[in-house]
Formats: structure tokens, C-alpha cells, sequence
């Protein structure tokens, strides 16, 4: 990135941010303190009026603004993509405001990238993934988030009947196992839990701002999720066909992969061989445990034990039907 990009780039940063620290230029832009107090000074000898504050950070004039943002076609393409993903990952809380913004991006547009971007969703497509009846409460969770207030939640548990009313505070939103997840300080337990947002019944927001968790960290919490019991390793092997689905699935780490004339053998690591039966099961005889010998009589009395309940369920169907 040149330098005209950069001091660019690095004003468009700061206006989304109310007060910005010259480490964090740093960081953002991959360059040195030294150069970002350069571009800052060459920035408000262009005029743009940047308030700096020792000890906290850098801030621009309320009111300023910059001339209207014009999108480059790599930029149009990428955003375009994103609404479409948006389908993919998130509810029908935030479905019309993607709609919205994405509309206000085209009407900047000029007419050729206007084509551009209307020949680029005309040819791409991308299959509707989403839960019917998906609880829609992400936008609440995410304001929730940003404004540091408590959230009152009707949750319903693995395997229990009914949901139960929870007061949390929200303290980080993230995406694994193919769903998102709250993770919040449960006022019941008095701990921090992980609550998947497909079993939020029912959500509702409050004035009620809570204090910081100052010794709470997100990503060491997701650490010790991953970390609560010893990884488990294997071996397996599966058919070129087979192979494709398994990269693109797995729900446990690929380690190595090689490829031989029986077909193509992957190591691999997870948490618990219990979590990944079905999944491996639905493979049929595609694929083969090549070790360790308990997955593999795992996956055998699984088997066996699906094949006896269907087995005895035909048994009580009248013929008549």
C-alpha cells in the first residue's frame, strides 16, 4: 500500500472509531509508531482536524466528514458476496438491514460498476442453509454486546423439556460447530456460560447496564472449551469420493493425508470419539477405522445397536400398513 492508500485508509479508520490509539494504526496498517505519528501530522496539515490526547489516543473533530465514498469494483464484488453469505450465517434479524445497506452501496455505484455488480447476483447462487423457524436475535445480542446491558432469555438445554428464564450478561459472540454462541456471566449459575442461540426460546433487552469483566477473556474461555478433555487421535481411511465430503465436514482436525492405492488415509485429532460416531457412520462402508481399536468397536456396537432398534420397530409395525 503506498502511502496516499495508507493516510486514505487510515482516516477512514478513525472515523469509525471515537477514539483511536496510534498502536492500533500500527497494528491495522502493519507499519511502525514512528510512521504513524508521520501520517497523523500529514493529515492535519491537509486540514483534517485530528484531536490527540497523551495517554489516550487520537480522535477526529465531531462533524467532520469525508466526501462520499466511492467503491472500487474489487470493493462492490466483495460486499456483494458478503450479503449473500450473510443468508448462510446469520438470522432474518439483520437479513434487512444487510438488504438496506447493500442498496445504498449500489446507488453510489457508476453505471458500469452498477452492471457490473447487477450480471455478478444474476450468475451466482448460493442454496438457502438456514433452520426453518431459526429464532431471529442476533441484532438484539450483538446491541446487547455494544452497549453492555443484560439480556433476559427463555433457554432450553440439551435434552431438557421445558426452557428455563435466565438473566446474562453478553459478553462475546462466536461461530463454531455450524451454529453461533453466546457466551455470557449467567446471573443463575453465578458462571460464564455458552449458550447456543438456536435454543433461545425467547430473548428480550433491557436497560439494565452491567459493570466489566475484567478478568474475563473470550478467546481464553473458547480455549478452555477445546481444552477440557486430553485430544483423542486416529486414523482413518476413506475413498476419493468420500475424501472430498471429509475435508469439507469434518468436525474434528485434519492432521496429514495420504493417498495410496486403497485410497486416501487421514490422521486425525479430537475431543471425544462419542461426539463423532453418527458422522462417521453416515459414511457407510466408504470408509474404514484403520486405528484406534476403540473407535472402531465403538463404531461396530453403534451399528449394531441402530441396526436391533430398526430391526424391532419393523417388528411392531401392523402389516396393514
Amino acid at each position: 500500500m503506498n502511502r496516499i492508500d495508507r493516510l486514505v485508509a487510515i482516516l477512514i479508520y478513525m472515523e469509525g472509531r471515537r477514539v483511536t490509539r496510534a498502536e492500533d494504526i500500527a497494528d491495522e496498517f502493519a507499519t511502525s509508531i514512528r510512521t504513524v505519528y508521520r501520517d497523523i501530522a500529514a493529515l492535519a496539515e491537509a486540514g483534517v482536524p485530528i484531536i490527540g490526547e497523551a495517554g489516550v489516543g487520537y480522535s477526529i473533530m465531531r462533524g467532520y466528514h469525508l466526501p462520499p465514498v466511492h467503491f472500487t469494483t474489487e470493493e462492490a464484488t466483495a460486499l456483494v458476496t458478503a450479503g449473500m453469505l450473510m443468508d448462510r450465517f446469520a438470522d432474518s434479524s439483520l437479513m434487512s438491514s444487510m438488504a438496506s445497506a447493500l442498496g445504498k452501496i449500489r446507488a453510489v455505484l457508476p453505471p458500469d460498476r452498477q452492471d457490473h455488480v447487477a450480471r455478478l447476483e444474476r450468475r451466482m447462487s448460493l442454496q438457502n442453509t438456514r433452520q426453518p423457524n431459526q429464532p431471529a436475535n442476533l441484532f438484539l445480542i450483538q446491541k446487547a454486546l455494544a452497549d453492555r446491558t443484560v439480556l433476559r432469555i427463555s433457554y432450553r438445554g440439551s435434552g431438557a423439556a421445558e426452557p428455563l428464564r435466565r438473566e446474562v450478561e453478553p459478553l462475546g459472540l462466536t461461530y463454531y460447530g455450524d451454529r453461533w454462541h453466546l457466551i455470557a456471566w449467567c446471573r443463575v449459575r453465578q458462571d460464564y456460560r455458552d449458550f447456543r442461540t438456536d435454543r433461545i426460546q425467547a430473548i428480550g433487552s433491557s436497560a439494565e447496564q452491567f459493570g466489566p469483566h475484567e478478568d474475563f477473556s473470550l478467546n481464553d474461555f473458547l480455549g478452555r472449551r477445546e481444552d477440557t478433555a486430553p485430544p483423542v487421535t486416529g486414523s482413518i481411511r476413506v475413498d476419493p469420493f468420500a475424501a472430498e465430503r471429509l475435508r469439507k465436514e469434518a468436525p474434528f482436525k485434519i492432521i496429514r493425508e495420504e493417498r495410496d492405492e486403497r485410497g486416501i488415509t487421514f490422521a486425525i485429532e479430537g475431543a471425544k470419539w462419542d461426539w463423532y460416531l453418527g458422522w462417521l457412520l453416515s459414511f457407510g462402508n466408504r470408509l474404514v477405522v484403520i486405528e484406534p481399536d476403540n473407535l472402531r468397536t465403538l463404531l461396530f456396537e453403534t451399528a449394531r445397536a441402530t441396526a436391533d432398534h430398526h430391526s424391532l420397530q419393523r417388528s411392531q409395525i401392523p402389516e396393514d400398513l
